[in-house]
């Protein structure tokens, strides 16, 4: 029988040395992934062709209630009117009075016909939902003409007309943890405290810190 060449027999010498060279490699880049960020991650996964997406799940319960009530569509058709706020302990919606739209009468505690609508919209979409709820009342930086009656009654007093609209919508009572009107001190838009945006009705959901 003929001797094997020198060739066939250094064969799997050659195979044997590009296998650890792989596997070196592939440590190499383990490594060097543990210890980048997710955003460096997805760089290098770009650089080296890879067709998915490295990402972490972001998601929170005060997150997926802000996405569940942006995609309402009664309260997308108040446009402007309704701010949708997320945080990880809760989820602030604000009903604005926009110029175009107001919902208050000058100077008036009560909500008007659009902003009753709207208020009690908010409460039949959020009555089902097992949190705890807070209202607070805002105005702006103009003071009231009423004589004896400041902002901060006027924002009481909206407050608590959002409160029993939100009962006759639905919401629970025992929900409603506080009732604030706190005047014009905390505007939403800071560099325009005058301005009609800064009238509303924040309806707050706080999420209890076990599910943040």
């Amino acid at each position: 029988m003929p001797a094997a060449s020198a060739r066939k027999l250094g064969t799997w010498k050659l195979a044997y040395a590009d296998f650890l060279t792989a596997l070196c490699a592939f440590f190499l880049i383990m490594w060097i992934i543990h210890g980048v960020s997710n955003d460096e991650r997805q760089t290098l996964a770009q650089q080296f062709g890879a067709q998915t997406v490295i990402a972490e799940n972001k998601s929170t319960p005060a997150l997926s209630i802000a996405q569940t009530l942006r995609q309402n569509p009664d309260l997308a058709s108040f446009g402007a009117s309704v701010r949708i706020n997320e945080e990880p302990n809760f989820v602030r919606i604000e009903l604005t009075d926009m110029a175009e739209r107001p919902l208050f009468e000058t100077g008036d505690g009560r909500l008007n016909e659009t902003g009753q609508q709207l208020t009690q919209i908010v409460g039949q979409t959020i009555a089902a939902l097992p949190l705890a709820i807070t209202i607070e009342g805002h105005t702006d930086s103009h003071p009231s003409r009423t004589i004896g009656y400041s902002n901060w009654e006027l924002s009481s007093d909206r407050a608590n007309s959002a409160r029993r609209l939100l009962i006759s919508a639905g919401v629970s009572e025992s929900r409603i943890q506080g009732v604030m009107g706190l005047a014009h001190t905390r505007p939403l838009l800071q560099n325009a405290p005058e301005d009609a945006a800064n009238r509303r009705i924040s309806i707050v959901l706080v999420i209890p810190p076990k599910s943040a």
